[in-house]
């Protein structure tokens, strides 16, 4: 894409994010790989507010090339999309159970198969720190390691992918999971899938798209 075209498309995914209960006001941020280069929301600015102009190019550094100042989370998107080259989007988001979650400090077991989307046999919650540091984009690339998502602690979650369609898909992937999780959790003692269980998941996952 162009990088006009990848200007809509973030503003549309924002927008989506808000349409879906993902994000409200200038919560959240969301980032997509722009050739060498990465578009990036701005910061403190509400999703109504903006406009295509008002996305941010990066360098991979997180160097403003174009625009106004980035999201204060702008190393971790950087960082993210520096070191995992599959990846073409980062979405960040206070959705409510997975907010929920994060705020109790817990990991997202395999409540339910799906949770292979999130590429592993849980989602794993990452350690409070402040927002805006270096500290959270580090806590936030283990949590991530071998995974499309994770939480963040007494704060929100993160959902990536290979672009901003899939980004988005994983998120609400994500907040369905934690859901389900929440009220398992609300009801009873939930049972958890084994690891040779979600092994077997996974694999047939890998099948599945080898024939889409």
């Amino acid at each position: 894409m162009t990088e006009a075209e990848l200007r809509q498309q973030l503003l549309l995914t924002l927008r989506r994010m808000v349409e879906l209960g993902l994000n409200r006001g200038t919560a959240g941020n969301a980032s997509v790989r722009c050739a060498d280069n990465v578009l990036i929301t701005p910061s403190a600015l509400p999703v109504a507010d903006m406009g295509e102009s008002d996305m941010v190019l990066l360098d991979n550094n997180g160097k403003v090339l174009q625009g106004r100042k980035p999201s204060s989370e702008w190393r971790v998107h950087c960082d993210i999309l520096n070191a995992r080259a599959e990846i073409g989007a980062v979405l960040h988001m206070h959705s409510t159970y997975a907010t929920t979650l994060a705020c109790l400090g817990r990991d997202v077991p395999a409540v339910h198969y799906h949770i292979a989307i999130a590429g592993g046999d849980n989602i794993r919650c990452a350690p409070y720190t402040l927002f805006g540091e270096q500290t959270l984009a580090d806590f936030a690339s283990d949590a991530l390691h071998g995974r499309k998502a994770c939480l963040l602690g007494n704060h929100g979650m993160i959902a990536l992918g290979k672009d901003l369609d899939d980004a988005l898909a994983v998120a609400q992937e994500v907040e369905f999971l934690c859901e389900l999780y929440w009220r398992t959790l609300a009801v009873g003692t939930p049972n958890i899938l084994s690891a040779a269980q979600m092994q077997v998941v996974q694999e047939k996952f890998v099948e599945y798209k080898k024939r889409s």
